[in-house]
């Protein structure tokens, strides 16, 4: 998927949003102590909502809630504490907004429990491959699937993107195997998961296209990340720009959906990729042949 191509990405409970012909802004609303650049600063299941819904007001589509962190060596929580942290904001949340919902998770009975509760979305930062039977929730119940590539606990190929080929093509044989249809399904490269060096992430951003080859639409998750902050040599609170320039890039390679911590900027620099896209697309209907 490339360009301004539209494609109907299809959720639980019946929603659906269209991608590609405009960028799509995933938020990051992430109820945790721990995470690496937010952690802690929503206490409570009221303050959150109020979080996500500024995220709405800024732009995001899609609000992605998350009850642990996944930020490299952070200490793992119990299903039932995810569960204790998400659940109530899916709940308090599936009234107050169009939005869609998103769970990040990657295990099989809170993405249940999420989606029972309200949310369309799970998204596996294990790409299906630590608990495939989030696969057979996501067929039984309809919901769309971002599935995440991720270096963790595996030995990689060298090449960038032959490991991304290697590692997608098993999570989507998990997925067609469990009865997930394609229109389900957006995949995310992982940017920062056991990309451990600047250059490596770097090498992903350049060749991002390649992965166009799958044939379905790519997310991208570079908020904040650390090989930013080797570029720009900022902390983690101060990569936002970084984050909004990345975005842009991106879009120009043919990422639909986008998934930040700080709505509003990215909102500003997917709007200057959009419209230039729009405007290349424009010329070269134009254009004699």
């Amino acid at each position: 998927m490339t360009g301004l191509e539209g494609i109907l990405w299809r959720v639980a409970h019946g929603r659906e949003i269209e991608l590609g012909r405009r960028s799509t802004i995933m938020a990051i609303i992430n109820v945790t102590p721990d995470s690496f650049s937010d952690g802690g600063r929503f206490e409570t299941v009221d303050a959150v909502v109020e979080h996500a819904l500024r995220a709405v007001s800024e732009g995001a589509a899609i609000i992605d809630i998350g009850g642990e962190s996944t930020r490299p060596g952070a200490a793992a929580v119990s299903p039932s504490e995810e569960q204790a942290r998400v659940l109530p904001v899916i709940e308090a949340l599936r009234g107050r907004t169009e939005a869609l919902i998103s769970i990040d998770t990657y295990r099989a009975e809170t993405a249940r429990l999420a989606v029972s509760a309200g949310a369309h979305i799970v998204n596996d930062v294990f790409g299906l491959q630590k608990e495939p039977d989030i696969a057979n929730i996501a067929a039984a119940t309809g919901a769309g699937l971002c599935i995440m590539h991720t270096g963790r606990d595996r030995a990689k190929l060298p090449d960038v993107i032959a490991d991304q080929v290697h590692f997608l093509k098993q999570s989507l044989a998990i997925a067609t195997a469990s009865g997930v249809n394609s229109d389900r399904i957006v995949l995310d490269p992982g940017f920062g998961f056991a990309k451990e060096t600047a250059e490596e992430n770097l090498e992903l951003m350049a060749r991002f296209s390649e992965l166009s080859r799958f044939g379905l639409p790519l997310l991208a998750g570079t908020s904040r990340k650390r090989f930013l902050g080797a570029v720009t040599g900022r902390e983690a609170p101060d990569r936002d720009a970084a984050t909004a320039a990345s975005s842009a890039l991106l879009r120009l390679q043919g990422a639909a959906v986008f998934r930040v911590h700080n709505v509003a900027i990215n909102r500003d620099a997917l709007d200057i990729a959009d419209a230039m896209l729009n405007a290349r697309q424009e010329f070269e209907r134009k254009r004699p042949t």
